[in-house]
């Protein structure tokens, strides 16, 4: 994930777009709550100045004291003081509403961008640090939204209501007041600025820490088969002790704060009262009064209590919007690239020509831009490929091959060699950087990529199964596809045998990614979704990798009636998957150095003859 610096009034900007997408109304809402709740907790102070002063004072001078009109402005205090409480309450509420609908949208957003970042995006970024945007940035941003920015807004409202107060009520104490709110200003600023940075390195490890956890909970069985449990351990000591440090320095300096500035604020009450005494005791100042002296300090703490929780909400508003900047910095990723203007389209033969059609025929073709369709026929060139992933790092290099329709082409070779880039480049997961890969006579480059990988079928080696059932997952190749659908594409694959004998059939539950289910069991499944698309083009990935030898010659049958009219580039490690290919195709480092069918590639005794007769190994 980015880990560029927070640009915090660009994040602040983008989150009040947040709001103002449907929650305008209702914050101005707010912000009229907590105005009038900072206006009746004020009132509140400056009537306790005339409570004392015109009431209670004159009462004990008197010999029979007449108590309702103390009554009488005690009642108007307390319905003051209830208008406030009912507008607080009215706004915590309604931010609840508003964080949570602001949090749904952006994870709406998230989501749904996630959705169009190009496969390398995921290839070079953790995959729990992606899921930690999700998770922990979001409700850091929930938190700040509901919680802190509420408090900052009422904590600021009260600070200007009651300066003006204060100013109303006594200039020289309200001096005095100033002179302490500068102190702890300046403190707030040194704990805070230091926190502040602190919490934005605790979001970034705990991203890091979160890609640790999600890569070991994958990878256990392989941490199990080597013993490295203590290697495990010690990479996890590793991560999480960056996070504790940064989170230690970060609430270090955050919980000083708060007991620091409460006693400021005590000590600013204590100089305020002997200024007050010292002012009307001396007669320096004829308008001080009991009941003003008992309404400044009164108004002292209504003005130093807000400085001290906006001061402790600093914390957490830096926190969230460090998370802020680590979600926009997923939304700003670029998306994947698209100039195609060749689309796939349903047609029908009418008259010896093709029309396309919105209705389902079974039949396809190339759109391009100007109308012209040209039929899907599955004919995949490639015309001197060059590509790397990384520039000056080249995997391929001057790659020319063709595979008719119904033709299976294999790529053996070592690991490293090329064979899945090749694949990668059909399906445009990358573009090439040098010649042109033409699918039936039209570069790929100018095809939606939607449309090109509708037409394609790809079973992967590494296998994923979604929660849902066994049908589901079938039919996860064609959403629309009918119950017999599916269960011919099991047939197919020869799946269709051991799905009845599941307990539920075609209904029964995949949890955690099929771990129900044997790996053998998985791939067939993989294969089944991909029969159930019924594409032109097949693309096998060391499908059989992980599938014993007697499972292998179950599915060959049902492979070869899969393949039949199809185009089909396999890889495999397994030489004995590939004797029927119509060629042959043998890399190394980026290169084909062999091509043609078994027995020609047999009689050239050259690599793949090594390979076959055990004279070399596959490395």
């Amino acid at each position: 994930m980015n880990k560029a610096p927070v640009n915090r009034k660009h994040v602040v900007g983008r989150l009040l777009s947040y709001v103002g997408r449907g929650y305008l109304a209702l914050f101005v809402v707010v912000i009229l709550c907590i105005l009038v709740s900072a206006v009746a907790s004020v009132s509140g102070s400056l009537f306790l100045g005339a409570l004392i002063d015109d009431y209670i004072t004159p009462l004990l001078a008197m010999a029979n004291p007449d108590f309702s009109g103390l009554l009488r402005v005690i009642l108007m205090m307390a319905c003051l003081y209830l208008v406030g409480a009912l507008c607080a309450f009215a706004y915590n509420r309604i931010m609840v509403t508003i964080s949570q609908g602001v949090q749904k949208r952006i994870r709406d957003d998230l989501f749904g961008h996630m959705q169009t970042l190009p496969i390398k995006y995921f290839d070079t970024h953790a995959h729990g640090d992606v899921m930690s945007v999700y998770s922990n940035d979001v409700d850091t941003l929930r938190q700040m939204l509901s919680q802190s920015i509420p408090q900052v807004i009422n904590s600021a409202m009260m600070i200007l209501v009651t300066f003006v107060s204060m100013l109303a009520t006594n200039l020289l104490l309200t001096g005095v007041v100033i002179l302490c709110i500068i102190v702890m200003l300046l403190v707030t600023k040194f704990l805070a600025g230091r926190s502040g940075r602190y919490f934005v390195q605790q979001q970034v490890k705990l991203g890091d820490l979160n890609g640790y956890i999600e890569e070991m909970i994958n990878g256990q069985k392989v941490v199990k088969v080597f013993c490295h449990e203590e290697e495990a351990q010690e990479g996890f000591d590793k991560v999480n002790d960056a996070l504790c440090e940064s989170a230690d320095k970060a609430n270090k300096y955050a919980n000083i704060l708060m007991p620091i500035l409460i006693n400021i604020g005590n000590v600013q009450y204590v100089i305020v009262a002997m200024a007050g005494g010292a002012l009307a005791l001396g007669g320096i100042d004829a308008g001080i009064t009991l009941g003003t002296i008992a309404t400044f300090l009164q108004l002292s703490k209504s003005f130093s209590n807000p400085i001290s929780q906006i001061s402790q909400q600093f914390n957490s508003v830096v926190m969230a919007l460090a998370g802020a900047q680590r979600i926009f910095n997923l939304m700003d990723e670029p998306s994947e690239e698209d100039a195609g203007t060749t689309n796939l389209v349903n047609v029908r033969e009418e008259n010896g020509a093709l029309t396309a059609c919105r209705e389902k025929t079974g039949q396809w073709a190339w759109q391009r831009g100007d109308g012209v369709l040209r039929p899907l026929r599955g004919d995949v060139r490639f015309e001197s490929v060059d590509f790397g992933y990384e520039p000056g790092h080249s995997v391929l290099r001057e790659i020319s091959l063709y595979a008719k329709p119904g033709q299976k082409i294999a790529f053996v070779g070592s690991t490293g060699a090329g064979k899945t880039t090749i694949t990668n480049l059909i399906n445009r997961f990358y573009d090439v950087q040098g010649g042109r890969v033409v699918y039936d006579g039209i570069d790929v480059r100018d095809i939606k990529k939607a449309a090109l990988r509708r037409s394609l079928g790809i079973v992967l080696q590494d296998t994923h199964l979604f929660t849902g059932t066994i049908a589901d997952n079938i039919r996860f190749g064609k959403l629309d596809a009918t119950d017999e659908e599916v269960r011919r594409a099991a047939q197919i694959a020869n799946a269709d045998s051991f799905i009845r004998r599941l307990p539920q059939g075609y209904d029964t539950q995949v949890t955690a990614d099929g771990a129900n289910l044997s790996q053998g069991q998985r791939q067939l499944l993989a294969i089944a979704r991909a029969a159930v698309a019924d594409p032109p083009v097949l693309i096998l990935d060391e499908a059989t990798s992980s599938i014993d030898t007697r499972t292998e010659k179950l599915i060959e049958q049902g492979m070869d009636r899969l393949m039949a009219g199809r185009t089909v580039f396999v890889i495999a490690h397994r030489l004995s998957t590939v004797r029927n290919a119509k060629a042959i195709m043998v890399l190394e480092q980026g290169e084909i150095i062999e091509r043609g069918d078994h027995a020609d590639l047999l009689a050239q005794k050259g690599r793949y003859y090594q390979l076959y007769t055990g004279q070399a190994e596959l490395s």
